[in-house]
């Protein structure tokens, strides 16, 4: 892997579980519009990318965890900024995207979502008949850890993370 990508993908590295970022084997990311279609576009980037590496097996999990990462910065960070509100119809893409970055080490695997939020992620309190409020207790269900940090320096956001350890 290239100094470039290192260096671009820098600010994943800080709050992750201690890991050698020279001993990834394999990376992919994905810039994501601002629209709830994105949600499905990144199950598909993910399907692709996990069939590259060969962990077509972990898809499900994987593919669950992806779209309640991607909706929440869709929903929470994006879609419900004012900036997006205040954006004339004719420029629907000039909120700042969210971003999915797909990370395999030998014996992991990291889901990212960066965000231009600074708000961290909270976990709903969703009665048993409501639609929604349970995307964290699942993304802490299917994968083997999550969470999240503020992107350093002066760019605004977040990365919200979920690892998954490799059969």
């Amino acid at each position: 892997m290239g100094t470039k990508v290192l260096t671009m993908l820098e600010p994943l590295w800080q709050g992750f579980p201690p890991v050698d970022p020279l001993a990834v084997s394999g990376s992919a990311s994905r810039t994501l519009p601002p629209r709830y279609e994105s949600v499905r576009c990144a199950r598909a980037f993910t399907r692709e990318t996990l069939q590259g590496w060969e962990l077509d097996e972990l898809f499900d999990s994987v593919a669950l965890v992806v779209s309640e990462l991607v909706t929440n910065a869709l929903r929470h960070a994006i879609l419900a900024a004012p900036e997006h509100h205040d954006t004339a119809p004719e420029h629907p893409d000039a909120t700042p995207p969210a971003r999915l970055h797909l990370m395999r080490w030998s014996s992991r695997l990291v889901c990212a979502v960066r965000d231009p939020s600074d708000d961290s992620p909270v976990a709903g309190e969703a009665d048993f008949a409501a639609e929604s409020g349970r995307g964290l207790y699942l993304v802490d269900s299917f994968s083997d850890s999550w969470g999240w940090h503020p992107l350093a320096g002066a760019t605004h956001g977040k990365i919200v993370w979920a690892l998954f350890r490799l059969p």
